[in-house]
């Protein structure tokens, strides 16, 4: 409380001024500031108490503030109802991709078996034309020995009756044929 009374006193000592008066400085009491400021609160305060002016500023801070929490959990909420949608998204690319993997699996298998059978059964056929050939070619091996060995059977047969055939005995052959041949003329008639 002193201080307060202090003040009021003090204002009556002012050194410059040397008495109670007005300041005439308009550059030291800034009368412009204030003529403004009280013209502002006083042309846009007309019927509107102070408090009410905060009241309503304060009730229109906490409207925006409202309404930025609930826009702010709409979206929240939009987003999470995405999150949930890309996880189901995920879950069954998951499911199909796992599918084609199976399926991929299964498909290979099943041509990795086909090409074995296919591979076995061309090489089955692959042995038996490799075994008829052999078998053709012993067969001709064979034929061909045989007319060599006929040939020769032959030539040498007719070489040893060209050499021990003689004339003499040319002669009786034939002689022993025709008669033959009469024979059987004779019995046929």
């Amino acid at each position: 409380m002193k201080n307060v009374t202090d003040s009021f006193v003090s204002l009556g000592h002012w050194p410059s001024a040397g008495s109670f008066g007005f300041n005439t400085d308009i550059l030291a009491t800034n009368p412009i500031n204030l003529s403004i400021v009280l013209g502002v609160l006083i042309f846009f305060g007309k019927g509107v108490c102070a408090s009410c002016f905060l009241s309503d500023l304060l009730d229109n801070r906490k409207q925006r503030i409202l309404n930025t929490l609930r826009n702010s959990e709409e979206l929240r909420g939009g987003a999470i109802e995405q999150l949930e949608k890309a996880r189901d998204h995920l879950r069954k690319v998951e499911i199909e991709a796992d599918q084609y993997r199976v399926n991929g699996y299964f498909e290979i298998e099943l041509q990795k078996f086909n090409l074995i059978n296919s591979t076995s059964k061309t090489l089955e056929q692959v042995e038996n034309l490799k075994n008829e050939t052999i078998h053709f070619e012993q067969q001709r091996a064979i034929n061909q020995i045989r007319q060599r060995v006929f040939q020769q059977a032959l030539q040498e047969a007719l070489g040893i009756l060209n050499s021990s055939l003689t004339n003499e005995l040319h002669l009786r052959t034939i002689s022993a044929n025709i008669s033959m041949f009469g024979a059987m003329k004779e019995i046929i008639d």
